[in-house]
């Protein structure tokens, strides 16, 4: 399983995700354009002294990363889809795609994957989505219970 993270644009975000990553020992895709240098202290301090653990790979951009002929489905995760992360029968090749906080993945995007396309269901209508850096969590967690790695 991977972690892939489409222009993410806080830093913070990618630095708790990272250390997720670390925990779980779960590689951690950037595809950029970023918005936030590697260098930037607030990602650094979410991700505290845990960067050294993170198998981390870095892309350019989508098609960059498209080229890098990765194994495993991609699955997508968006508000944009009724489909609950929970009925997705995980597999341990997987690779969870989330998009930027600003705008998510996109909907052309979300057209290509509409087959791998899961979401996070919430109760209030008027919250719009979790924050980056949770919603990795939970789904991550739900994969490694359902492959029995909790």
């Amino acid at each position: 399983m991977r972690i892939v993270l489409l222009e993410p644009e806080i830093p913070q975000n990618t630095g708790t995700i990272a250390r997720v990553a670390a925990s779980v020992r779960t590689p951690l895709d950037l595809i950029g354009p970023l918005g936030f240098s590697l260098e930037d202290r607030y990602l650094k301090r979410a991700g505290l002294d845990y960067w050294p653990l993170v198998e981390l790979t870095v892309y350019e951009s989508w098609q960059h990363y498209l080229c890098s002929n990765q194994s495993g489905r991609l699955i997508a995760l968006s508000t944009h889809s009724t489909r609950s992360y929970t009925t997705c029968g995980f597999r341990s090749d997987d690779r969870l795609l989330f998009g930027k906080e600003t705008a998510g993945l996109g909907p052309e995007l979300l057209a290509e994957l509409s087959e791998t396309v899961y979401t996070i269901p919430m109760t209030e209508p008027g919250v719009r989505s979790l924050n980056l850096s949770n919603a990795v969590s939970i789904v991550v967690f739900e994969a490694r219970r359902q492959l029995g790695l909790a």
